[in-house]
């Protein structure tokens, strides 16, 4: 499977709650972790078993080497990611509060440089071989609708994560994706009617602890799995790694249920360890803890 996104430096300050607008929170220190929607996702699709290559951009800067060597440890094709002159790595800035709820600001860096033409070139170079295409949008407008253009239309099932919900986003909709917002962003995209019309694919959207709500045109009602009781430390990560296990479970031709049922339980087993990647399961840790773990419609 290929992966177009982002490839960002997480710094982490565990804060006693989330600050309000204007307001200083002092957490005990800054923590250093891979981020980034795509790299993640990437991340937590080579860890449950798929073929991953990873298509982006970092700065020729230390933390750009940094992340790359980290991509490349957890077994990840980097060839498709740009080192690029005179601009600097992306950096999320993350604050978590005791509960595990963040706040993120995003400075773009590289991944603004994410140009559609690389896209389109690293794609038609892999797309043979590829099962699924999983595009994020914390890049460019127009190398999200090329990644969504060039995979649909080679026939490679397409997953769109609208995070954040942008015009490349909402254009990118009625080449066909499978389409997968919170709440807030179903709301942003115009709801799930809006959705289904403009991709004509199905919509399936998360819902923190309470699982995800499957929607398919021409199907009613819809189909909810709930999430596994998870000890909540920290969400950082947790989409992400619902939509790489979703897309590597497409790949490997599983149906659209089966898929998704596997990525609701990766994603819960996730926000019990801080940092986007540190709970991220391998195939055989993800089985062990479902089999002992209740399913229902919360979280602890």
């Amino acid at each position: 499977m290929i992966v177009v996104g982002a490839i960002n430096v997480d710094l982490v300050v565990r804060a006693p709650r989330l600050p309000r607008p204007g307001e200083t929170v002092v957490g005990p220190g800054v923590e250093y972790f891979g981020g980034g929607k795509g790299a993640n996702a990437a991340v937590a699709a080579s860890r449950i078993g798929a073929e991953v290559a990873l298509v982006g951009a970092v700065g020729d800067d230390d933390l750009g080497r940094n992340a790359i060597a980290e991509l490349r440890a957890d077994g990840i094709d980097v060839d498709g990611v740009a080192t690029l002159p005179d601009i600097a790595t992306g950096v999320a800035l993350i604050v978590v509060d005791p509960a595990g709820e963040n706040l993120i600001a995003v400075g773009a860096g590289a991944n603004a440089a994410v140009t559609a033409d690389r896209v389109r070139e690293a794609l038609q170079s892999r797309l043979a071989d590829t099962g699924c295409v999983l595009v994020s949008t914390e890049i460019p407008d127009d190398a999200v609708v090329a990644a969504v253009e060039t995979a649909t239309a080679a026939g490679v099932p397409c997953v769109l994560n609208p995070a954040p919900v942008s015009a490349g986003a909402r254009e990118a909709l009625g080449l066909g994706p499978i389409v997968t917002p919170n709440e807030h962003e179903l709301v942003d995209l115009g709801g799930v009617d809006a959705v289904l019309t403009a991709s004509g694919a199905a919509v399936i959207v998360t819902q923190g602890a309470a699982g995800v709500n499957l929607f398919a045109v021409g199907q009613a009602p819809h189909i909810t799995i709930p999430a596994p009781t998870a000890e909540v430390r920290d969400t950082t990560g947790a989409g992400d790694t619902f939509n790489g296990v979703l897309a590597a479970r497409l790949a490997d031709g599983i149906d659209l249920e089966a898929a998704v049922d596997d990525a609701v339980a990766a994603a819960s087993r996730s926000v019990e360890f801080v940092g986007a990647r540190s709970g991220m399961p391998t195939a055989t840790e993800l089985a062990a803890w479902v089999s002992t773990t209740p399913r229902d419609a919360g979280q602890a």
